[in-house]
């Protein structure tokens, strides 16, 4: 398996497109790339990573001010950014073992027991 293997598989994905198919192409997409054996640790510094370069593109696109002296990419991409932080996510838990479909259920469910002001 390769690069075009991992197009061919996103070539298919649509709307119905389910978490587990996301989570078994980031498994095969870490094997691919070399990326297996990522500690949990190691996948939360990446994901740490590219929250702070969400950081930075909202803060671009509120137009909060910039260090004008860095050769900055004036493009926004917070698209990429959550895509990355999506991407870190499903790979963290593939790494604990969590089916994050299950876990998000699971969440809401207890949520929905709570009062919200």
């Amino acid at each position: 398996m390769n690069n075009e293997y991992l197009k061919d598989k996103l070539s298919t994905f649509n709307e119905k497109t389910s978490l587990d198919d996301l989570q078994e192409y980031i498994n095969t997409m870490i094997e691919i790339r070399g990326f297996t054996g990522q500690t949990p640790e190691e996948v939360m510094l990446f994901l740490t990573e590219e929250m702070g370069e969400l950081a930075k593109e909202v803060r671009k696109s509120r137009k909060y001010k910039i260090d004008i002296n860095k050769k900055e990419n004036k493009e926004l991409d917070l698209e990429g950014e959550i895509a990355d932080i999506f991407i870190y996510i499903l790979s963290m838990c593939n790494v604990m073992n969590i089916d994050l479909l299950q876990a998000f259920k699971n969440k809401e469910e207890k949520n929905c027991k709570r009062e919200w002001k």
